[in-house]
């Protein structure tokens, strides 16, 4: 009888748990937080952190410091109130933090006022501004003996000069807001127009006498090119740091200059010029050995010319006419890379560089493989095979290691964890530091996705994710949404994603598959869609969505299908090339291959993806874009669509194809976001991320689950004379 009671309890105690749980909204995403930019502190007892969060009533990001300890004997503290602080960085001797700090007031004539460069001590005080330039500082890096600080300011000698007039009481003069364009290159996504006259470069400062006293920096370095990634040598003697050097990308891949400059000013030195390929190319995430004699970095291989060249990790010896050691070419994934969803901080977010070991033998990096992130150590003289830290279902954001590499630090998301820190554990287990959204996700119903790998048309081994609603029933039946990433060259995996989760909350189930051209599975895998994109990536699609109503839970009369940018591409063929979808929404979308040549804010795409331009080989556009199937699209559309998107402007995507189905009088609804980029859905303003959600889920509803939407309503054609009428929701 007691058994019995028991377990009558156990049951009432499993129905209260379940009852207190709710489904996941699109407005949780107001209470969620990041964590950005980690780092270590000298001794290796504390991690400095930015914590990102939502101000809904300002509509946008809250961004402050915090630190915890290593051992995760106590809470996480926070130290500054600050609104827009980010950028932290320990000085070498413990005893300051340097950091970014912007204001919280709104932009003036259009343009947020000039971050600075800021303070704190360690052992207790107020964080003071050091600087007051007239145009924002970004990447402070502090010098061996924590004496000085090094950081980027693209301010020019007229900009020095109008403040100077300004803080004499002077009245301001007059600025043409005109642009005189003489670069193919004259925009790019999330910075907006590129100004010719600003140009990021190196400044130096020493810390201030007082506490409340502020510095004059001196500016090391000129010239018309963008420096990055500074960094002081061993004896604190000299800056290095690396600049692409060539005047018009529009032809020719980037050559990177590794260059040093004395820290007390005087001619710049060229070490050497590295020369790499994928479609950006260049050096990035360099970082220099201990014993201040090499360099490690991240770059492709610039032979054979590629649709998708794996990112690999080299070393350069700091000498002249050195050649580059790439340390990962038999290592076949995707090195300083991860994979995605929209659980990156919105703000702040911090890079991902590679890391020396103290005694420069090893070299510790994330990797993308097969839908993780992992860490993994690489011997640097190659004669070992690279050895994986991390393992299970998951994504490594983030990491740091002490310089004897005892304490890792890593920044962790699952599909169910936003994202945290966990220390390594020296048996390879991970102890959470700290668990930032502990008490929202505590009141929800979340869902594991379950992992599916299956046999495409050709053979071919597809892996994919299902997302099910919460208590899901397998003898039901549901509506499947196709969940399409772009790129094409990125990859879904073992990440949080709030759109993933919040569909399934709904009511659908969610397939999200790595077709064809996914990275994270290999060079060729990768780089096969090569001059055949969109194609058979979509047959990929497909054979996974078949797959999955094999299962017999699905619908297969309510399959709807969206995607953004590479995914929005081929959400534009899926319904070109299918009447299976009946509904489709497509996001920062690409429907006209020769008008995104003309406009997208980056070009060579000859000959990584497309044999000759369009001028030249208009038949090949033609084929591959969209809106030459516009007469087979049936399938209602909806499009999402950033104002300010310079990587796949609408013009040449959803509002191109959107205007062909109204003309044909086919449903279709355009939703437009202004002053938003193609980063929208990952760090767009607060409540447009949430109206984009509900929109998108509220097409699919209309036309999968019956929902009224008379927001959604076509306009009448009904005295049209067109013969091809509308068809009606």
């Amino acid at each position: 009888m007691r058994t019995k009671f028991v377990f009558l309890l156990l049951i009432a105690a499993s129905f209260s748990f379940a009852q207190s749980h709710r489904p996941i909204t699109e407005k949780d995403l107001f209470r969620f937080q990041w964590i950005g930019d980690p780092q270590l502190s000298p001794d290796a007892t504390q991690v400095l952190y930015v914590q990102i969060s939502v101000n809904d009533k300002k509509d946008n990001y809250d961004t402050s410091l915090w630190t915890v300890a290593t051992n995760g004997q106590s809470a996480p503290v926070r130290l500054t109130s600050g609104k827009r602080d980010s950028s932290p960085r320990w000085s070498p001797d413990g005893k300051w933090i340097a950091f970014i700090r912007g204001s919280a007031e709104p932009p003036k004539e259009g343009k947020p006022p000039a971050t600075q460069l800021a303070l704190l001590p360690v052992k207790g005080g107020e964080a003071a501004i050091i600087t007051d330039l007239p145009r924002s500082v970004a990447q402070p890096v502090w010098s061996p003996d924590s004496k000085h600080i090094a950081f980027l300011c693209d301010a020019n000698s007229d900009d020095l000069a109008k403040k100077q007039k300004k803080d004499a009481g002077a009245e301001p003069e007059h600025e043409s807001d005109v642009r005189v364009i003489n670069r193919a290159v004259y925009r790019f996504n999330g910075q907006g127009y590129l100004d010719p006259k600003h140009h990021a470069h190196i400044w130096i400062t020493d810390l201030p006498t007082a506490s409340d006293a502020k510095v004059t920096p001196k500016q090391l370095t000129t010239g018309n090119f963008d420096e990055q990634e500074a960094t002081f040598t061993p004896d604190g003697t000299r800056i290095l740091f690396h600049a692409d050097r060539n005047i018009e990308p529009y032809y020719t891949l980037p050559v990177s200059d590794i260059l040093t400059v004395p820290v007390t000013g005087g001619d710049v030195q060229l070490i050497n010029q590295v020369k790499l390929g994928g479609l950006l190319g260049g050096v990035s995430s360099m970082v220099l050995s201990p014993d201040g004699k090499r360099i490690a970095f991240i770059g492709s291989a610039p032979e054979p010319v590629r649709s998708y060249s794996e990112p690999d990790l080299w070393t350069l010896e700091l000498t002249p006419g050195a050649t580059p050691k790439n340390l990962t070419a038999d290592y076949d994934f995707d090195v300083n890379s991860g994979v995605g969803g929209d659980n990156r901080a919105p703000r702040a977010a911090g890079g991902l560089d590679p890391l020396w070991s103290h005694d420069g033998s090893t070299i510790l990096d994330v990797v993308a493989k097969q839908g993780r992130a992992i860490l993994v150590k690489f011997d640097v003289t190659g004669k070992k095979q690279p050895q994986e830290i991390t393992r299970g279902d998951q994504a490594v954001e983030q990491f740091v290691a002490s310089e004897d590499s005892k304490t890792v630090i890593l920044s962790v998301s699952t599909p169910t964890l936003l994202d945290d820190l966990f220390a390594l554990q020296p048996d390879g287990s991970q102890r959470q530091l700290t668990n930032v959204n502990r008490t929202l996700f505590s009141e929800l119903n979340l869902t594991a996705p379950e992992e599916l790998w299956y046999t495409s048309f050709d053979g071919k081994k597809i892996q994919a994710w299902i997302q099910k609603p919460p208590d899901f029933d397998p003898k039901k039946k549901y509506p499947l949404i196709l969940n399409i990433h772009g790129g094409p060259h990125s990859a879904y995996g073992w990440v949080f994603d709030h759109e993933f989760q919040w569909m399934a909350a709904k009511g659908y189930v969610v397939l999200y598959p790595n077709p064809r051209g996914s990275t994270s599975y290999g060079q060729d895998f990768g780089n096969i869609i090569q001059y055949k994109y969109p194609g058979d990536d979509f047959k990929d699609l497909m054979a996974g969505v078949d797959e999955v109503i094999k299962r017999g839970y699905i619908d297969d009369s309510k399959l709807g299908v969206t995607g953004g940018s590479g995914g929005g591409l081929l959400t534009d063929w899926a319904v070109g090339h299918t009447k299976r979808f009946r509904a489709a929404v497509s996001q920062r979308d690409i429907s006209d291959w020769a008008a995104w040549w003309y406009t997208a804010d980056f070009t060579l795409f000859q000959p990584h993806w497309f044999k000759a331009p369009p001028f030249d080989d208009p038949q090949d556009y033609i084929a591959r874009s969209p809106i030459t199937y516009i007469h087979d699209i049936d399938t209602p559309m909806m499009f999402i669509l950033g104002e300010a998107d310079y990587r796949t402007p609408p013009a040449s995507g959803g509002e191109e194809l959107f205007r062909a189905l109204r003309f044909l009088h086919k449903p279709a609804l355009m939703v437009r976001f202004p002053g938003e980029s193609h980063e929208l859905s990952r760090s767009g303003q607060p409540w447009h991320r949430v109206e984009r959600l509900e929109n998108i889920v509220g097409w699919f509803d209309m036309y999968l689950q019956g929902a009224s939407k008379p927001e959604y309503r076509m306009p009448s054609d009904e005295t049209s004379t067109t013969p091809d009428k509308e068809k009606k929701p």
